[in-house]
C-alpha cells in the first residue's frame, strides 16, 4: 500500500494554520475589548524560560513551510522573525498558507522514503519523509499551536476546544 504524502501533510498543515489564525483573531479582539496593548499578549509566555506567543506562531509557520518545502525537495522560504502584532502574525500565517497552497501533490507524493536532513547547531537529524512528517513535523506543529492556544487561554481569552479543532 502506498501513502499519499500530500494528503497526509499539506491539508493538515493548512488546517492547523487556519485554526491558529482564528485563535489569534480572538486574542486580538480580546486585547481591544480589554484595552490591553497587543504586545503584552504577543510577548506573553507561560513561564520565564518558555518562548512567547509571537515566537510560538513563528515556529508553527516555520514548521509548516519547512515541511512542505522539504517534502517537495525545495529549500524552505525564509521569513524574518520580526512580527510583534496580531496583524503581523496573521500576515505570516497567510504567507505560509499561500506557499503551501502552491505546492502540488506531484511535488510531494513519493517523498515517504526521501532522506530529510535537519541541522540544529552542530547536530544533524536524519529522517525518511514519512518519519519526518509523523515524528517531527506534526508533533512540533501541534505542540506550538497548543502552546499558543494555552497562552491566550491563560490570559483570559475565551477559547474552547472547538477553536483548536475548528474545521472538523
Amino acid at each position: 500500500m502506498s501513502i499519499n504524502m500530500y494528503e497526509c501533510s499539506v491539508p493538515f498543515l493548512v488546517r492547523a494554520l487556519r485554526n491558529l489564525s482564528g485563535i489569534l483573531g480572538k486574542g486580538a479582539d480580546f486585547a481591544k475589548e480589554q484595552g490591553i496593548e497587543e504586545q503584552a499578549l504577543t510577548g506573553y509566555r507561560l513561564y520565564p524560560n518558555m518562548i512567547a506567543l509571537a515566537r510560538q506562531v513563528q515556529i508553527v509557520s516555520d514548521t509548516a513551510k519547512g515541511a512542505g518545502a522539504r517534502l517537495a525537495g525545495m529549500e524552505p522560504p525564509s521569513f524574518e522573525d520580526t512580527e510583534i502584532t496580531f496583524d503581523q502574525l496573521q500576515e505570516r500565517i497567510i504567507k505560509t498558507i499561500e506557499f503551501l497552497d502552491n505546492l502540488t501533490a506531484e511535488q510531494i507524493n513519493g517523498s515517504e522514503d526521501k532522506e530529510i536532513i535537519l541541522k540544529a547547531g552542530d547536530k544533524e537529524f536524519r529522517f525518511t519523509g514519512i518519519n519526518y512528517l509523523n515524528s517531527f513535523v506534526l508533533p512540533n506543529l501541534y505542540f506550538h499551536c497548543t502552546t499558543a492556544y494555552n497562552i491566550l487561554r491563560h490570559v483570559g481569552v475565551k477559547l474552547g476546544k472547538m477553536d483548536y479543532l475548528s474545521g472538523i
